[in-house]
C-alpha cells in the first residue's frame, strides 16, 4: 500500500506550531530547577549512602521518585485554571483547615512534630500543600474584597484568614512552616497595595510576640515555644552553645562550611558529612554539605540558580495577563525567598533556626512535591501570558 507523504504546508505546519509551544515554555527557570534538583541527588546519594544497612541508594531512590511525582504535578499544575480556582477560595480554606485539624488529631507524630499522615511507606504532610492553598484562598478572597484594600478592615480580614490554618500549623508544633504562611500572607498585602503604615504597625505587634514568647512569657510561667523551639532561636546569637542540641548543629555547620574552602573536599573527602558530625545533612543543612563538598564555588553556584529562579519568578509576576496569576507569583516568589533566605542563613548562623527545608535541594517527600507544584503555576502563568501575546 503506498504512503502519502506530508506535504510541504503540513510540515511547515507542525513546525511552527512546535515553535510556538516551545516559546511557551520558560526554559531558564526550567534549567535552573533541574540543575538544582541534579545537584541536589548527588548530594543525597554521596551524603547517605550506606546509612540504611542493606540499602545503600535508600535515600536517593526515594528522592528520585518524589522529583519524579513532582514532576508530574509540575505539569499538572501548568495546566491549572487560576481564575477559576480562586473563585473556590472559602471551600478551599475549609478544605486546608479539615486537613490540619485531622492530621493533628490522628497523624503521626516525627521530629515532635504530628503533621503527617502516613500512607504505606510515606509520610504526607498538608501543612506543606497547604503553602500552595493558602496563596489561592488569600488571592480570592483579596480581589473579592478588592474595594477595600488600604483599609485596617480590609488588612485585619485578609490576616484572621491566614491566622487560623497558621495557628493549626503553630501548635503541631511546626514553626518553619507557620512562619512560612506569614510571608505569604504578607506578599499578598503588599502585592495588593496595603498602606505602609499597616506593615509597620504589624511588624511592631510581631517584634513584641516574638520578644514575649522567648523571655517576657517563660518567666511569668506560661510556655508558648517548646524547649527545642526555644534553643533553635537562640541558638544563632550563642545562647547556651555548649549545652543544647541547636548550639551544636550550627557548628558542625560553620565547622562543615569553613572545611570546604574555595573548591570544596570532594564527594568523598567531605567528613563532617560522612562521619555524621552535622546532624540532618540531607534534610535541613543540605547546604552546609554543599559547602563542604563543592567548597565556596558550589554554594555560590547554587545560591546563583536560586536567584535565577527568583529574577523569572519576578519576571513572570511583573508580565502576568492578569491580577490572579500576578498576585499568586508574588506569593509563590514570597515563599520561595523567605524559604531560600532562612534556610541558608541559619545554616551560616545569621538566622534563627526554624527547621525550613531548603526548596529543590533538601531530602523529602511533601515539600518536594509543594515546591515542583508551585514551579508548575509559575510555568503556567508564564505559559498564558506568551498565549496572549502571541
Amino acid at each position: 500500500m503506498a504512503t502519502i507523504a506530508p506535504s510541504r504546508q503540513q510540515t511547515h505546519q507542525f513546525s511552527d506550531r512546535a515553535r510556538a509551544a516551545a516559546l511557551r515554555v520558560d526554559w531558564v527557570l526550567l534549567f535552573a530547577v533541574a540543575a538544582l534538583t541534579v545537584i541536589s541527588l548527588v548530594i543525597i546519594g554521596q551524603a547517605t549512602e550506606g546509612e540504611i544497612a542493606g540499602s545503600p541508594r535508600y535515600y536517593l531512590d526515594r528522592q528520585i521518585l518524589f522529583v519524579s511525582i513532582g514532576i508530574v504535578l509540575m505539569l499538572i499544575a501548568s495546566r491549572v485554571n487560576l481564575e477559576w480556582a480562586t473563585r473556590w477560595a472559602w471551600p478551599i480554606w475549609g478544605a486546608l483547615l479539615a486537613s490540619l485539624v485531622v492530621v493533628y488529631a490522628i497523624g503521626g507524630v516525627t521530629r515532635g512534630a504530628r503533621s503527617w499522615f502516613t500512607i504505606g511507606p510515606f509520610n504526607l504532610q498538608p501543612s506543606e500543600f497547604g503553602k500552595i492553598m493558602l496563596m489561592v484562598v488569600l488571592v480570592g478572597i483579596a480581589l473579592e474584597r478588592a474595594s477595600e484594600i488600604g483599609t485596617w478592615r480590609f488588612t485585619l480580614f485578609l490576616t484572621g484568614v491566614a491566622i487560623v490554618p497558621t495557628a493549626a500549623v503553630f501548635i503541631q508544633p511546626d514553626l518553619g512552616t507557620a512562619l512560612v504562611y506569614g510571608a505569604i500572607l504578607f506578599g499578598v498585602l503588599f502585592l495588593v497595595g496595603v498602606p505602609w503604615t499597616h506593615f509597620a504597625v504589624y511588624g511592631s505587634v510581631l517584634a513584641m510576640l516574638i520578644l514575649s514568647a522567648l523571655w517576657i512569657l517563660p518567666t511569668a510561667g506560661v510556655t508558648v515555644l517548646q524547649e527545642h523551639q526555644v534553643e533553635r532561636l537562640t541558638a544563632f546569637v550563642g545562647a547556651e552553645r555548649d549545652t543544647n542540641a541547636a548550639g551544636y548543629q550550627l557548628d558542625q555547620s560553620k565547622i562543615a562550611i569553613g572545611s570546604g574552602g574555595p573548591v570544596g573536599k570532594g564527594l568523598d573527602g567531605a567528613t563532617q558529612t560522612t562521619n555524621r558530625f552535622l546532624p540532618e545533612y540531607h534534610n535541613d543543612f543540605i547546604f552546609a554539605v554543599t559547602g563542604e563538598m563543592f567548597g565556596f564555588v558550589g554554594g555560590a553556584l547554587v545560591i546563583s540558580l536560586f536567584a535565577l529562579i527568583l529574577w523569572r519568578g519576578l519576571r513572570v509576576m511583573a508580565r502576568a495577563s492578569s491580577q490572579v496569576d500576578m498576585l499568586i507569583a508574588g506569593a509563590i516568589i514570597s515563599m520561595l525567598t523567605f524559604q531560600v533566605f532562612v534556610n541558608i542563613g541559619m545554616t551560616v548562623g545569621i538566622m534563627p533556626i526554624t527547621g525550613l527545608p531548603l526548596p529543590l535541594m533538601s531530602y523529602g517527600g511533601s515539600h518536594t512535591l509543594a515546591t515542583f507544584t508551585a514551579i508548575g503555576l509559575l510555568l503556567g502563568i508564564y505559559r498564558r501570558r506568551s498565549s496572549v501575546a502571541g
